[in-house]
């Protein structure tokens, strides 16, 4: 798991351009995210309770709106050697944070965590959750 340093992700334009106007006016963190099914045939669903914490504070930015992924309970099926991607959009992050971590707070284990994600101006963020 961890930043694409230079994604593939083949988004819209106009897409991309309307979460970046409304990331401006609303304080929004998006995060285009991709999950490889590696060796065989696998389920994946992301939980409400998926928040990003600012480091150095007690801030967290909770789940707004998921697009391409299921929310717990049903879940999202990922054939072996396929990539799955989706778009989470979160509350924004207080504007002195430096980094965060995403982390989905789960009763089981195998919850998505990626730690230490550096901030940027534009707040979009392509991860990877393999």
């Amino acid at each position: 798991m961890g930043v694409i340093k230079d994604p593939s992700i083949k988004i819209k334009p106009d897409f991309t351009h309307h979460l970046l106007i409304q990331t401006e006016e609303e304080s929004q963190v998006i995060v285009h995210g991709s999950f490889i099914g590696w060796m065989e045939d696998i389920s994946i669903r992301i939980w409400k309770s998926t928040f990003l914490f600012a480091k150095e504070s007690t801030h967290r930015s909770e789940l707004l709106h998921v697009d391409g992924i299921s929310l717990f309970p049903t879940w999202t099926f990922v054939e072996a050697s396929e990539t799955s991607y989706f778009t989470l959009i979160f509350k924004g992050l207080p504007k002195d944070c430096l980094s965060f971590d995403l982390i989905e707070k789960i009763p089981e284990e195998g919850g998505f965590e990626i730690r230490n994600i550096q901030r940027n101006k534009t707040d979009v963020y392509h991860l990877n959750f393999t």
